[in-house]
């Protein structure tokens, strides 16, 4: 190499480089401390190093040439063309602002080096940027086709990743999106993490990718509508929204991830799921080989499908749920998950579970322990499940080809049942025994075909109506002698009012109708009629079993019975109508209630005061909250920044059933009902209407009449394709809200988004 230098208080320009001058051939230019180049174009060969204190302003960088600064030199207004070079170095800082164009683009490539700085330049397609160890680059704009790469303990924050660009975050660096302006994967867009990189805080969605490799790690990312993560290495934290998916494949792991409506995580073979909760409507694939490393919790609504061999624990939430399916037991085999939450609350009201393939067909089942069930098949094959509290739900397949076992609630011990010889303790009676029936009314002595008994383990992390604390009933609550003594039914046990059974958890008001939360385990009881009849019990009208079929889910308490088959009934062949509604109902309760005031029954749960408050606001996929700007009528308006294309509609939350009373047989957690939805944007306006058309939405409950929508208190709403540079007014027409319970709290937006 021939260099040429510029020293202190001498100037070159408007030379080519490399270029021959005087007979000598120059391929370099070093300039040293007080010298300056001006205009220099270099082509392919030629190379300018700045030195401290040096100058180069509106160097050309052709195809194959190459410009470094190092020590502290600097420049600007330079122009890096297709297949140049631009070198940061050590003590330089780099500015884009005073640069007529710094992208980098067609094989053109910016290094910055240890200790050099980088900002608002641009990697246009076929560019690369590349921040070595103890480099920066602030604010630099990928473009489709465009890349950044750090590597070796580079860093950089307000980074611009545009559809089609590729950010990949290398070895020691850590990428935080916190001091991003806007960084996610869209539209073909891809953030690779390699080995030994770390990124937080960033999104994919709409056909952008993250993908994480084997060494690699993301914390907290968010995966919405087309987005994808694929781990290979390390990740946790993340949220799986509607249309997301993460895929964690062989050798990767995944920890505390929420799954809400509409997503999905799919575990390979050789990989691990950690602590994930599957929200409604979402939904966790996990292979044969693949691992659960610690408690995948399974909403109501929510589906998991695993192998025998995945390990774990699984939680059901609820009494309804039937979202887990084992597969790989079709010969048999142990499962080695721990499954807990089995449990049933009502008549038709249990968990299930789908042991795909395999025949209920002369299965029979035996209890090694509390917690474990081993079914025998017709042939010989045997399937040994771990579930807790097994022994006292009990377990049978169904033949429906799903593996199911359904707990039933009915009397607890010490109930007593009249007879006509007079009463006797529910867990006593045997099949052949005599009961009083009444029918119009009239006693009529029906004989026992069926008495089955199961246990009840409270979950007091539930709603009171929800964790199965026993009803209990004071003596004299309904009228004088009824019932004769404190009486303890199960939450959906059903009381005859007036020709017709409402459910026991409908008339609860706190004084003379109480959930006992002293009691945290006990045995409750059926006994079954030929046809379905009001009985009494402790002196009040109640109801025998109807067989919804269901049956199996009880051991039978008598000794040896026939058992009868299933009928499948429902309550269209009930001795009395069920009815839930308020105009049936309230006027109960009131009576009720009325009566343990003026008897001066003691309180026993308090009522909670009430708020009409809704404090709705919105907030934006970066936590930032948008209050009203005004509010019209049913017609709240709010101010849209720049940016924003989504927001959620947040406010307080109630259930109708805690803050009405428990006479509104609505259990949905509710926060306002929304209408329209309109966007005032560059002079034209948008109605939005995803909240109307897509069921599963996130944060919403079921569309009602096609017209109006409940928020559940965290509505995700997308605000569709926005103009560049605009503000927007929102408009969010509110129907209805509250009241709410005071206790209750916006809910969490890091945790729902």
């Amino acid at each position: 190499m021939s260099s040429y230098i510029v020293s202190s208080g001498q100037y070159l320009s408007n030379s080519p480089i490399p270029w021959t001058s005087g007979g000598d051939y120059y391929d370099h230019v070093s300039v040293l401390s007080g010298g300056i180049v001006k205009n220099e174009t270099l082509i392919s060969g030629g190379s300018i190093s700045v030195g401290s204190g040096g100058l180069a302003v509106g160097t050309v960088i052709s195809s194959g040439g190459s410009l470094t600064f190092a020590g502290g030199g600097s420049g600007s207004y330079t122009q890096l063309l297709p297949g140049g070079t631009l070198n940061i170095g050590s003590g330089t800082t780099y500015d884009n602002q005073h640069t007529t164009s710094l992208t980098a683009t067609s094989g053109a490539q910016i290094n910055v080096l240890s200790g050099g700085t980088l900002s608002n330049a641009d990697a246009a397609s076929g560019g690369s940027i590349s921040v070595g160890s103890g480099g920066l680059a602030v604010g630099t704009v990928i473009s489709s086709g465009g890349s950044l790469t750090f590597a070796g303990g580079g860093s950089g924050s307000y980074t611009q990743l545009l559809p089609g660009g590729t950010l990949n975050i290398g070895s020691g660096t850590t990428y935080d999106n916190q001091h991003t302006t806007s960084l996610t994967a869209t539209s073909g867009a891809q953030i690779n993490v390699l080995s030994g990189g770390t990124l937080s805080n960033a999104d994919a969605k709409q056909f952008g990718n993250i993908i994480v490799k084997s060494g690699g790690t993301t914390e907290n990312a968010i995966i919405s509508s087309g987005g994808g993560l694929g781990v290979a290495g390390t990740a946790s934290g993340t949220i799986v929204n509607s249309g997301g998916v993460l895929e964690i494949t062989s050798g990767g792991i995944a920890n505390d991830n929420t799954i809400t409506s509409g997503g999905a995580i799919d575990a390979d073979a050789g990989s691990v799921v950690g602590t994930t909760t599957v929200s409604s409507g979402g939904s966790l694939t996990v292979a044969s080989s693949a691992a659960i490393s610690g408690v995948v919790t399974i909403a109501n609504g929510g589906s998991a499908t695993i192998w025998n061999n995945a390990g774990g624990t699984i939680d059901l939430v609820g009494d309804t749920n039937h979202g887990l399916t084992i597969s790989g037991l079709e010969n048999g085999g142990t499962v080695s998950t721990v499954i807990s939450g089995y449990t049933g609350t009502g008549p038709g009201d249990s968990d299930s579970i789908d042991l795909a393939g395999v025949s209920p067909t002369g299965a029979t089942y035996s209890y090694p322990s509390n917690d474990q069930v081993v079914v025998t098949l017709s042939n010989g094959n045997t399937i040994t499940l771990n579930i807790e509290g097994v022994k006292t739900t009990g377990f049978a397949l169904v033949s429906d080809g799903n593996g199911g076992s359904l707990a039933e609630v009915c009397f607890l011990a010490g109930s007593l049942i009249s007879i006509p010889s007079g009463t006797i303790a529910v867990e006593k009676l045997a099949v052949g025994d005599n009961v009083t029936a009444y029918v119009d009314g009239t006693e009529t002595v029906r004989q026992v075909t069926w008495a089955g008994q199961a246990r009840c383990t409270v979950r007091p992390h539930l709603a009171l109506d929800q964790a199965g604390y026993p009803v209990r009933i004071l003596k004299n609550a309904i009228s004088e002698g009824v019932p004769f003594k404190d009486m303890l039914i199960t939450a959906e046990h059903c009381l005859f009012f007036d020709g017709k059974f409402v459910p026991a958890r409908m008339l609860v008001n706190g004084r003379s109708i109480f959930y006992d939360t002293s009691i945290t385990s006990y045995d409750y009881y059926h006994i079954e009629t030929a046809d379905h009849s009001v009985i009494m019990t402790d002196g009040m009208l109640t109801e025998s079993y109807l067989d919804t079929g269901n049956r199996r889910a009880f051991r039978q308490n008598n000794a040896v019975v026939s058992i009868p088959l299933s009928r499948n009934l429902s309550w269209d062949d009930a001795a009395a109508p069920l009815t839930v509604s308020r105009e049936a109902v309230e006027p109960i309760f009131r009576q009720i209630e009325a009566r343990a005031e003026n008897q001066a029954c003691p309180v026993q749960t308090a009522p909670k005061p009430l708020t009409y408050d809704s404090d709705l606001h919105l907030v934006t996929d970066t936590g930032a909250t948008i209050r009203a700007a005004r509010t019209n009528n049913d017609q709240v308006v709010f101010m849209i920044p720049v940016g924003v294309d989504s927001v959620r509609i947040v406010s307080r939350a109630s259930r109708p059933y805690d803050a009405l009373g428990p006479f509104v047989d609505d259990r949905r957690t509710l926060g306002v009902l929304v209408g329209d939805i309109r966007m005032f944007e560059s002079n034209a306006t948008r109605l939005l209407s995803a909240h109307l058309t897509e069921e599963g939405l996130s944060g919403w409950s079921n569309v009602e009449d096609g017209t109006v929508r409940w928020t559940e208190g965290n509505a995700f709403l997308s605000l569709g394709h926005r103009p560049l540079g605009s503000i927007a007014l929102l408009s969010v027409q509110i129907l209805a809200s509250g009241p709410y319970l005071v206790t209750d709290t916006t809910l969490d937006v890091a945790l729902q988004a």
